[in-house]
């Protein structure tokens, strides 16, 4: 079988499960036959009888409703590959949107040496990527997840990052002392709320870990919390990110935060509210 029959097979075999078959046709392709989907349809006379038994077995699990980022167990972040897995969220475009955000103010503010706080690490995909662009900056990164934490530590070795990070597991501010200051606090917590559950796709709902995502009746069961006692764990001019749903704006302009000024949403590329930040 030539290659380009095989991605011919693959995406019919989705388009008949009811998937798009773009790009995820190419996508498992190329990682059962260990050839980069630049050069597909450069390579597509060379015979691949070899990855239609793996691709066979790609194809059945995408068809099951298993993401293709879990498929594969990484996932581009900031133009970095991070390692995934079923105790880690996927991470998605809108987060890097939140990432640019602290970025730009962190520079924006001629600000150098740091350090920031990540609640809800993850597979670290912010935490690491904030080391990676701001070299004089140290993280903290915090998740209940002892799975989630092993991956984001993974991560952050393969990416050089580990010396700057310390990976503590707590829920939220919970594992810090009283005088634990940080310039920044940054977070992508939970916030689908228990109506909105049933209407996230079966990808969402039956892969990727419910308690990264639910949170409760309102979505800010998490975020609440997280707002209401940042300003005990903020540095003077220090600043609270987090990532929200699209429809809590409102919401979150109205929670109690101590002493700190809620400075304003920002969208995503979408138009859709999605980056709320509080100063201290």
């Amino acid at each position: 079988m030539r290659l380009r029959e095989l991605v011919a097979l693959c995406r019919r075999e989705l388009a008949e499960g009811g998937l798009s078959p773009s790009p995820d046709a190419e996508i498992l392709v190329s990682c059962a036959a260990g050839i980069p989907r630049s050069r597909l349809a450069l390579e597509g006379e060379r015979d691949a009888s070899a990855a239609a038994g793996p691709v066979s077995l790609l194809v059945r699990r995408r068809l099951a409703g298993e993401p293709v980022q879990y498929i594969l167990g990484a996932w581009d972040f900031y133009g970095r590959e991070f390692r995934l897995t079923r105790d880690t969220l996927i991470p998605r475009p809108e987060t890097e949107g939140l990432v640019e955000r602290v970025i730009g103010a962190w520079l924006g503010e001629g600000r150098d040496r740091g350090t920031m706080l990540d609640v809800g690490a993850g597979c670290g995909a912010i935490g690491v990527t904030l080391c990676l662009e701001l070299p004089r900056v140290k993280v903290v990164a915090v998740d209940v997840s002892a799975g989630a934490l092993a991956v984001a530590r993974d991560n952050a070795r393969a990416m050089k990052a580990v010396d700057r990070m310390l990976f503590v597991r707590a829920d939220g501010y919970s594992a810090l002392q009283r005088g634990d200051r940080f310039d920044v606090v940054v977070a992508n917590p939970p916030y689908v709320s228990e109506k909105e559950w049933d209407l996230l796709p079966r990808e969402v709902r039956d892969f990727e870990p419910a308690q990264a995502l639910l949170a409760g009746a309102d979505g800010l069961d998490v975020i609440r919390p997280l707002v209401e006692r940042a300003w005990e764990h903020l540095a003077p001019r220090g600043r609270l990110w987090v990532e929200i749903g699209e429809t809590q704006a409102v919401a979150v302009r109205a929670l109690p935060c101590g002493p700190l000024a809620f400075a304003g949403v920002a969208r995503d590329l979408a138009g859709r509210d999605r980056v709320a930040c509080w100063i201290r």
